[in-house]
């Protein structure tokens, strides 16, 4: 996972995460990014500060954090990764993301992988409106953006330690 401080034509600065800077960068290309405040697709990263770390154990991570290839093939995979992701993150960033995610599931229906073709049948009317989340593909979520379906991607950190 990447983060990146993002900035719209109309000056709104906000953060987003991706899988990795190439995907950043497709969907940059193909304005599938909207701004978090206006919904402008005229986006572009903006100036961060890198983090420096102490020397030893408390060193801090890098500013960019790629995960190569094999780190995302099965779920516990991606899980362990996220895991170690979310103990670097600030106390107050993690609690915040772990507060989403309960909503999320409080809220929502999991669908699982089957999230893509579910969000297509509820934008084209075939299923009953209704707040949904699960798993789906950098390419299957390029496509619904591109077919206008409106959806969000959140980093979703494991509960627990």
């Amino acid at each position: 996972m990447i983060l990146y401080r993002l900035r719209c034509a109309k000056g709104h600065e906000f953060d987003s995460w991706f899988k990795d800077s190439k995907t950043y960068e497709r969907q940059e290309k193909k304005s599938l990014i909207g701004c978090a405040v206006c919904g402008t697709a005229k986006v572009e990263r903006a100036l961060m500060a890198p983090r420096i770390g102490k020397k030893g154990k408390d060193a801090a991570l890098p500013a960019v954090v790629e995960a190569p290839p094999e780190a995302t093939a099965t779920p516990s995979a991606e899980h362990q990764q996220m895991a170690a992701l979310a103990r670097q993150m600030p106390k107050e960033l993690r609690e915040a993301l772990l507060k989403v995610r309960a909503e999320v599931e409080k809220n929502c229906e999991h669908v699982g992988d089957k999230f893509a073709e579910e969000a297509r049948k509820i934008h084209y009317g075939e299923s009953d409106k209704r707040g949904i989340y699960g798993e789906t593909s950098d390419e299957e979520a390029e496509a619904l953006a591109e077919e206008g379906i409106e959806f969000g991607r959140l980093p979703w950190i494991p509960r627990g330690n």
